[in-house]
């Protein structure tokens, strides 16, 4: 029963949208995990979807999943690309994840924002937002 796995806090495992100049000076958005951890994660699952109301309300998008087989301590890894135009969404990731046999379960959620709402995101040297623990 889902009542009986133990699901232990996922800390110092990130989500972020982050904005890169890319080699020919244009900017391009993507989706990052990000392994703040001092250990490896594994076995990485991340399930992405977006929605216009907080109730799922509204338009929403095609849901997309991505898997990461292993990422190093104080590592990222870029998801995928995303369009700026589903910034004014609820852009949510589910993660899981295992560290040795221990499976870490965690939802982000990115909230609506616009590009003159962006925060430093250290670990890509760029700007854009967090996703919500």
């Amino acid at each position: 029963m889902k009542k009986d796995i133990e699901f232990p806090e996922v800390t110092d495992v990130k989500i972020a949208i982050a904005r890169i100049i890319e080699d020919k000076g244009e900017s391009a958005w993507y989706v990052y995990l990000i392994n703040n951890k001092s250990e490896d994660i594994n076995n990485c699952l991340v399930v992405s979807k977006a929605y216009e109301n907080l109730d799922k309300s509204g338009r929403q998008t095609s849901v997309f999943r991505h898997s990461v087989q292993d990422l190093s301590k104080f590592s990222l890894a870029k998801l995928e690309a995303i369009d700026p135009s589903v910034f004014s969404f609820y852009n949510e990731f589910w993660v899981s994840f295992y560290i040795g046999s221990q499976m870490f379960d965690k939802k982000f959620l990115v909230l609506p924002f616009n590009e003159g709402q962006l925060e430093d995101i250290p670990e890509l040297e760029a700007q854009g937002r967090y996703a919500q623990l």
